[in-house]
């Protein structure tokens, strides 16, 4: 089976069929960095590096373009409420999104370009519509004439008589009385005291949020390029209004739209009033990160998951029984490299199915429930051989236990230094377990465990873990 996606501009699953063969083009809309990410944020930064590491296990050369967007009028009232310049507000929250990304191990981009680098580019697209009749200057304004673009509202389906003014559906697009339209939305909004401005021949202004994007995506992805991903409240008026803006300039734009499910709490949207108990940095003191990756990648990346401590708890337990048999697994079998070993084909047929990660997630705990029958029974062959497609299905997943971005991490940086110390309780315990003294031993493993370490006795020797409540 071949890789089929949904393509929200169809309603339907399409096979996916690269515009130039073994190679993908892939622009994700990244973040407008107003406030630190909560994993409503980074949701679609997991759901499209599962998408990214599953193209390249197939041998696509992926060029990946996430963008920041790093002005916008919530940054600039940010900035005015902290008596800060915009760009701190902009360059501290960037930061932060590009350690959570980070963080959850999602793959860096091929390029991250800026907003603000990237206004001579957004100056040629405006020039490119006014000059085909799609976009006027007003009052150092420069807006995008909707009634010009005769397939506007083919993304998300509405009729363009039903849509209210871009004013009440953007926050970054004015509603002006200059506006021939009120559903017209803003390219480039004029020069306003205390606000960041660049040059253009209409005028001193900024970007408006749409503009950038198809300013951005094109310069580095191409007139036509294959993916464009993100959010579904992005959908409408976001990706709306970049198809018409691109399309009416004469860019084929992309081809494959994808968008993500919301993330909620208590089945509402995330929002500020929800404080900072889900950040990405506060969440990961609750869990490990690559717990936190899992919980945010196991639901299908079209259906919305509703945030809940207790299942953010039950999927880390999940992932820890997981990484429980990769680790006992290799003490006997050596582990292979992971581009080795083959896949499962029913793991594969369910990532070809629109990315079915539930479904290839059933079939990793049936390799690891195998995987530990052959430990119990000690049938080592059997045990390496599910050892390697075990990790080769995690591998593509981002959840590789083995993987240098996980191995000692979430452990506030002590990892090593915890080992070293275990490792002399242990040996101390070996010692009086050598000697028969028996209490002494049960005493050690006492100590630890009140520490929250965990010792269990194998053929091989004994290992320690930490205790998750």
């Amino acid at each position: 089976m071949s890789l089929h996606l949904y393509d929200t501009s169809t309603r339907t699953v399409r096979e996916f069929v690269p515009l130039t063969p073994g190679k993908v083009t892939f622009y994700l809309c990244g973040a407008t960095v107003q406030a630190a990410p909560h994993i409503g944020h980074i949701r679609s930064g997991v759901a499209f590096d599962v998408l990214r590491r599953w193209l390249a296990r197939n041998g696509y050369e992926v060029t990946f373009c996430r963008n920041v967007t790093d002005v916008d009028d919530k940054i600039i009232h940010v900035a005015h409420h902290e008596g800060i310049p915009w760009w701190m507000v902009s360059e501290r929250n960037q930061q932060a999104f590009t350690w959570a990304y980070n963080v959850l191990g999602c793959l860096p981009p091929t390029v991250e370009p800026r907003a603000t680098g990237h206004v001579p580019e957004m100056i040629m697209l405006m020039r490119r519509l006014i000059e085909r009749g799609h976009a006027y200057p007003t009052d150092g304004d420069v807006y995008f004439d909707v009634l010009s673009y005769a397939e506007y509202g083919a993304l998300s389906h509405q009729r363009l008589e039903n849509m209210r003014p871009a004013g009440d559906t953007d926050s970054d697009t004015d509603s002006d009385t200059a506006k021939r339209d009120p559903r017209d939305f803003a390219l480039w909004k004029g020069e306003k005291p205390g606000e960041p401005w660049w040059e253009t021949p209409w005028g001193r202004g900024r970007p408006g949020w749409h503009l950038e994007c198809s300013a951005m995506a094109t310069k580095y992805l191409g007139e036509t390029f294959d993916i464009h991903a993100g959010g579904v409240d992005l959908i409408f008026p976001h990706h709306e209004n970049e198809i018409a803006q691109s399309r009416a300039a004469g860019d084929g734009f992309a081809r494959y739209w994808l968008h993500n499910a919301l993330l909620r709490v208590g089945g509402e949207k995330m929002s500020k009033s929800l404080g900072n108990s889900l950040l990405v940095s506060e969440l990961v003191k609750k869990v490990r990160p690559v717990e936190l990756r899992y919980y945010l990648a196991q639901a299908h990346y079209r259906s919305m998951i509703d945030y809940s401590e207790e299942a953010l708890y039950e999927a880390a337990a999940a992932y820890r029984r997981i990484e429980g048999f990769v680790t006992r697994a290799t003490e006997v079998s050596a582990p292979t490299a992971v581009s080795d070993a083959p896949l499962p084909a029913a793991f594969a047929a369910a990532m070809d199915d629109d990315l079915g990660v539930p479904q290839a997630l059933a079939v990793v705990h049936g390799a690891v429930r195998d995987g530990n029958n052959a430990l119990a029974g000690g049938d080592k062959e059997s045990v390496g051989l599910r050892l390697a497609e075990t990790r080769a299905m995690l591998d593509v997943l981002g959840l590789d236990p083995l993987d240098p971005q996980w191995v000692g991490r979430g452990d506030e940086g002590l990892y090593d230094v915890v080992d070293k110390l275990v490792s002399v309780a242990l040996e101390q315990r070996q010692a009086a377990r050598a000697r028969k003294d028996y209490p002494t031993a049960d005493a050690i493993r006492a100590r630890l465990a009140e520490a929250g370490v965990v010792i269990e006795d194998t053929p091989s020797g004994s290992r320690w873990e930490l205790r998750r409540d």
